[in-house]
């Protein structure tokens, strides 16, 4: 499962490391990033990479209402290709969510305490997801997505059975790669990323509060904290 991530960074990493052709969305920090928000993601479009806000939490096209959102901003790896609200966007409509950290909670004693999720290696990188686009009763037009997750590596599952798949440079590549439809190349990019080239720590418990938001929820606590 992944339902909270940070991004925290500036707009011009993120043109940078992603070789992003066009910016149509905002980029301002983020501590606290949680599902039916708008998030930034990249797409390609006739071979340019686009950052867009997505709504996160997918609307298949044929969703009667917005609520379905609540029950779609994940896709297990193993079945994105059989669920209903997932198949019509597999493998056509591939897009990858921007992120810098994610949380995890595990209980320890009478709490659950989040951990934050990074990469070594990269000061940001991407989630593989999905999109598609959904028309309301009103005619608006929602683009939104979901994370993909897969089993964890031995890092994140000692907080989780799930982690969100974390796509490296060559991966992302083929993952955003329109021209690409093996069902079985791209189902084997959503695999566990490498523990060795990750790290956690405890963070505050306020960030389990969507409406908390702010860099102090990113630093490192004592597990006698709050």
């Amino acid at each position: 499962m992944c339902g909270r991530y940070t991004l925290a960074v500036e707009e011009e990493d993120l043109v940078q490391s992603f070789d992003i052709d066009d910016v149509q969305y905002e980029i301002t920090p983020r501590y606290n990033i949680a599902p039916t928000q708008t998030v930034a993601g990249v797409r390609s479009d006739h071979g340019k990479r686009i950052l867009q806000g997505f709504h996160w939490g997918l609307l298949p096209f044929w969703a009667k209402t917005k609520k379905m959102a609540y029950h779609t901003f994940n896709a297990r790896a193993e079945s994105i290709d059989s669920k209903p609200a997932f198949r019509s966007a597999f493998p056509e409509k591939r897009m990858a969510v921007l992120a810098d950290g994610f949380y995890e909670w595990t209980h320890e004693g009478e709490h659950k305490q989040p951990y934050r999720f990074r990469v070594k290696s990269r000061d940001v990188f991407a989630f593989a997801g999905l999109y598609d686009d959904w028309k309301s009763p009103e005619g608006e037009t929602i683009t939104s997505c979901t994370i993909i997750t897969t089993k964890p590596n031995s890092l994140t599952k000692k907080v989780h059975d799930r982690m969100p798949v974390i796509l490296g440079e060559e991966e992302l590549n083929i993952w955003l790669d329109p021209g690409v439809s093996d069902k079985d190349l791209l189902q084997g990019l959503l695999r566990p990323y490498e523990a060795e080239d990750m790290y956690s720590y405890p963070v505050s418990r306020s960030v389990g509060n969507v409406r908390n938001e702010g860099e102090e929820l990113i630093e490192k606590i004592a597990l006698n904290s709050k």
